[in-house]
This record gives C-alpha cells, sequence and structure tokens, in this order.
C-alpha cells in the first residue's frame, strides 16, 4: 500500500521469489508495471519482475501481510482507506519515515500496524522503474507498554521475519523497536533536511565544516528530546555514528530532496516538525531544528505557488 521507491523494492523483492504480491500505487507507475512489468535496477541484479499493480486500496482484500509504506502526509487518509477491505487476520507493517505512525494509523482505523524501520536507499527514477543505491533491510518489533510483547504480538514478528527471509531480504526482530525507530530518526533528522536545502547528498553535507556543525547541533536536540520522552536509546556516540554514516552516503540524496525537486509536499513535519513539537511541550530548546523545519515549509510553499502559477498560466 504506497508503492514509491520502498514499497516498489520491497513488493519486488517478494514478487521475485515467487510470493503473491499487489502494488497499490500511482496510476502511472501502475500503467507501467501493467505494461512491461516491474523494472529493479538493484546494486546486485537487474531485471523486470513480473507483478500484479492497481490504484485502488480494495486490492489489499484477502492479504496475509499489508506493507503500509505511504508517505506520512498519507497515513490517516491511507489507513482509513484500505481498513475496509483487509482480512481479519490480516498483519499490518508500518515501513515509514518518523516515529509516531503505527500510533497514528490506530488513533486513525484501529489498525493495528506492526511498526518497522527501514534501511535503504531507493528511488522512482521514473514510472515503473526502480533504482536501489545501497542497503535493504528491516527491523519489527512490538510497541507495547509493559516492555514486552505477548505471545500472539511476537508470533507476527515471526510471521512477517519469515516472509522477507523467503526473499533473502534480511529482517531483524527487534527487542527494542522503539529504540530502533529514534535512533534512525536522529540521523533522518540530521541530514535529511540538511541535504535538501543544499540539493546535495548526504556525504557532502557531512563533510562541509559549516553544515557538519548544523548536523551536530541537529543530532543533540533530537537526542535530547528522545532522552526526555524515557525512549530508551543505546549508550551510544549519536554524533559520532550520525556523521559516520552520513559520511558512507556520498552519493545519496535524502527523499525531502525528491520531494521538493519533484514539486511534492514533504515529510518534514514528521520528522524535523516531531522535534520542535515534542521539544516545545518538554520545554527543550531546538532552535535548529526548527530553522532547517521551516525552510522546507518555505521551499514547500514556493512550489505550492509555483503549481497554482503554472495551473493558471494560459497555454503557449
Amino acid at each position: 500500500m504506497g508503492a514509491g521507491g520502498v514499497g516498489s523494492y520491497f513488493g519486488g523483492m517478494l514478487a521475485r521469489a515467487g510470493v503473491d504480491v499487489t502494488l497499490i500505487g500511482r496510476p502511472a507507475h501502475v500503467e507501467a508495471i501493467r505494461s512491461d512489468g516491474l523494472f529493479l535496477d538493484t546494486v546486485s541484479f537487474r531485471g523486470r519482475v513480473p507483478i500484479a499493480a492497481s490504484t485502488d486500496a480494495g486490492a489489499a482484500a484477502g492479504a496475509d501481510f499489508v506493507l503500509f509504506c505511504v508517505k506520512t502526509t498519507d497515513t490517516e487518509t491511507a489507513s482509513r482507506s484500505v481498513a475496509p477491505h483487509l482480512a481479519p487476520d490480516a498483519i499490518v507493517v508500518s515501513l515509514q519515515n518518523g516515529v509516531d505512525n503505527a500510533e497514528r494509523i490506530r488513533a486513525a482505523s484501529g489498525i493495528e500496524a506492526l511498526p518497522a524501520v527501514v534501511y535503504i536507499a531507493v528511488a522512482l527514477p521514473e514510472p515503473g522503474h526502480v533504482k536501489h543505491f545501497a542497503r535493504g533491510e528491516l527491523a519489527i518489533g512490538e510497541l507495547s507498554e509493559g516492555g514486552r510483547a505477548s505471545e500472539a504480538q511476537s508470533e507476527r514478528c515471526r510471521r512477517v521475519a519469515d516472509l522477507f527471509a523467503s526473499a533473502k531480504v534480511p529482517c531483524r526482530i527487534s527487542a527494542n523497536i522503539q529504540a530502533d525507530l529514534w535512533s534512525k530518526f536522529v540521523v533522518n533528522c540530521a541530514g535529511n533536511a540538511v541535504a535538501a536545502i543544499a540539493q546535495t547528498t548526504y556525504g557532502a553535507a557531512a563533510r562541509e565544516p559549516h553544515t557538519r556543525e548544523v548536523i551536530v547541533r541537529l543530532i543533540e536536540e533530537t537526542v535530547a528530546v528522545a532522552r526526555a520522552l524515557a525512549v530508551p536509546l543505546p549508550d551510544t556516540d549519536f554524533v559520532e555514528t550520525g556523521l559516520r554514516f552520513l559520511e558512507s552516503m556520498a552519493n545519496v540524496t535524502s527523499s525531502t530532496a525528491h520531494d521538493i525537486a519533484r514539486g511534492k509536499r514533504t515529510e518534514i513535519d514528521s520528522l524535523n516538525g516531531v522535534v520542535v513539537e515534542r521539544g516545545a511541550e518538554l520545554g527543550i530548546p531546538t532552535p535548529v531544528n526548527f530553522t532547517v523545519h521551516a525552510l522546507v515549509k518555505l521551499l514547500e510553499s514556493k512550489n505550492a505557488g509555483a503549481n497554482s502559477a503554472a495551473v493558471g498560466s494560459p497555454e503557449r
């Protein structure tokens, strides 16, 4: 559900392994897949995969598993649209950016989604074409108030892990999915917006001294908010590990940069916007997160204005 880069990659990998998969996506992508199949251009192989595709959420009817991959801006709308079609025992897995999608899905639709952390660099350069740049693994786990998943919840995780194992996609069952979600979130908040604003790669942003210092401040603020929320983060140096990771992504651009380049609404409210909002609630200053959030919102507004002008202008 939401077959963009992430959904199409993992759906394509499952279909390639013989799993019965339907991609639910936008019309141009669906049309290209129906015509020529899904072209997977990965770091290890290139080839076309026959796979079903639809623009209708009703295509989820009867599915054993639903990979929920929509943009965070569409979380509530998409969860409500797919809910009436779900089989009673269907397992819904949220493969999205951010840290609160499972809660938002539950509040909007009553679906008890399983949160996942996705580690991948992937894009859709054109309809029907997935370009994979790096990594491609997952972590899944249960969010439970008592800190321990029930036997039924643990069984859900095992079934999802086995599904991905059948396609040789690494999928780790996490004993602390909240910490994993926030650990990735820290890095996303550190590099995503900076790379987008500068229209550069993660690696370039992390190496340039001035933007490197901005990234350090973003990490420090985000970690401070997480610790104030009692998120059980690992005892690690997030600045060091975050910078090292971003430097390693030398040729990768952020999802926010892709959205801005295409004139689309970004996920910034679910990234740095969450840090600003939670920080304000807790009395923790987050001035650097506030600044990059505001700048990305400005770019969104600029794109929206340009799109409106284009719609209203006469044909030439």
